[in-house]
């Protein structure tokens, strides 16, 4: 069995020289690295001519600190090792990068806000794994991508040091506007095509373009309520004629904001309700073509997406969605890591924890809700099922690289599932599964994931 873990220590000044490395004789056999010729040591996008120097009876790697600088090392780590004879390149890695929407030098113990959890949990995650991860963001992004100035953990806490750019970015960007930047593009282009890198989750998804990508496939049509971008008021009339409640949500929202619930009452008159953080604000309107006249003004700055209101299960009268995490595994195959059930607060027809929602399992809040028995025994199956059927089709038919997805499906009152919303950049709060454990199975899976995509 061929060891891919190899524990790197960084030696005093003057021992070896730049371009030497010392490795236990086990590693030179098993892989048939040869001595004494130069090898091209790798790591992210750092190549360096190295001799290999032998060293009997050890079971590690030693570098110098000159060398460990240039990887951006601070302290003796574990890494995973490959060697590929055919162009002499000794590979340590995966050398992971996530890049993450804002710092804090001024606050060492939590510079990354509300996700600095989760960061350490990436750390640690990658230490049990041999991997290396650092985290950096737009403002570190200058110069020719070579190096990238980002944040490592070490014995000493949270440090910047410069690192070679990674070999696999995992892009947690929370807003188009900086993923939009020509430096975070450039970047992106720069890394996939001259370090051969690979991003996931390269890009926000717009709910239309989900929509209108899953209708391509037959098999996933039965999970879409009927969808539009709203532009006209006969659009609008159609719909709410089609329908009794129909759903207004912003094209490029989160979180619940800015969604309008329009309900027909009699006599054509229309109720609108308002997701607000204080709860639901109702106003009525005697004509829908009134109700109009109060959004067009909303329109001009914001697009909607007109959905079908959908009879949800709820309980006690809050209503009752899911969310599902799904990532891609080891082997680059999407599984279900998370599903968890999320119940509107008091007052609120959204469910977000953010607006007093709270979490339950899917079987307690199924149990706890209005569907009946013949078709709750079966609901957990049919979530996961049409969470993995979605994430297939967005591979399918969206034209970028993802390797998580947060997915918000619902039940209504027979059993049947439905499609709310996907998210390419879910929260590291929201999905948490409810166990209390030091690493998420998230985190392990992202660091999976991203030894999959760099070969090791």
């Amino acid at each position: 069995m061929l060891k891919t873990k190899v524990a790197v220590h960084v030696i005093s000044p003057g021992i070896l020289p730049d371009d030497a490395i010392m490795l236990g004789d086990a590693y030179l056999r098993q892989w048939k690295i040869p001595q004494g010729q130069p090898v091209t040591l790798k790591f992210g996008a750092l190549r360096q001519y190295v001799k290999v120097v032998p060293v009997e009876r050890f079971d590690g790697m030693r570098i110098g600190q000159s060398l460990a600088r240039k990887m951006g090392l601070l302290q003796n780590t574990t890494l995973r090792i490959r060697y590929r004879a055919e162009d002499a390149v000794l590979a340590l890695g995966p050398l992971i990068g996530v890049l993450i929407s804002r710092d804090d030098p001024e606050h060492r113990e939590r510079p990354f806000g509300s996700i600095t959890m989760f960061c350490k949990e990436l750390v640690d995650a990658c230490a049990a794994q041999g991997a290396h991860v650092y985290f950096f963001t737009p403002l570190h992004l200058k110069g020719n991508f070579n190096t990238v100035e980002g944040w490592t953990y070490s014995n000493e806490g949270w440090r910047k040091a410069f690192m070679p750019s990674p070999d696999v970015v995992n892009n947690r960007l929370t807003s188009r506007k900086l993923e939009n930047r020509p430096n975070v593009q450039a970047f992106i282009q720069e890394v996939k095509t001259r370090h051969n890198s690979t991003v996931f989750n390269e890009k926000f998804l717009d709910k239309p373009e989900v929509f209108e990508a899953l209708a391509k496939d037959p098999s996933l049509v039965k999970y879409l309520p009927e969808s539009h971008v709203l532009k006209t008021f006969p659009m609008l009339k159609t719909m709410c004629a089609r329908y009794h409640t129909v759903f207004l949500k912003p094209v490029r929202g989160s979180l619940g904001k800015g969604i309008i619930r329009i309900t027909r009452l009699e006599g054509d008159s229309y109720s609108a309700q308002y997701a607000t953080v204080g709860g639901t604000r109702r106003h009525y309107f005697s004509s829908l073509l009134k109700l109009y006249g109060s959004i067009s003004g909303k329109m001009k700055t914001v697009r909607y997406q007109i959905q079908q209101g959908l009879q949800l299960i709820d309980i006690m009268g809050r209503p009752v969605d899911f969310r599902a995490l799904v990532q891609k595994n080891e082997t680059g195959k999407w599984v279900l890591t998370s599903i968890v059930a999320r119940t509107a607060g008091s007052h609120h027809f959204v469910s977000n924890l953010a607006r007093g929602g709270t979490l339950s399992t899917v079987r307690e809040a199924v149990g706890r809700s209005n569907l009946s028995g013949a078709n709750s025994h079966d609901a957990p199956g049919k979530l996961q099922r049409a969470a993995i059927d979605i994430a297939h089709g967005i591979d399918a038919f969206i034209p970028a690289h993802f390797g998580e997805l947060g997915i918000d499906l619902a039940l209504d009152t027979h059993g049947r599932v439905w499609l709310l919303e996907v998210n390419s950049k879910p929260s590291k709060n929201d999905n948490t599964p409810l166990q209390d454990q030091k690493i998420r199975p998230s985190v392990r899976n992202m660091v999976r994931y991203a030894r999959h995509l760099a070969e090791f």
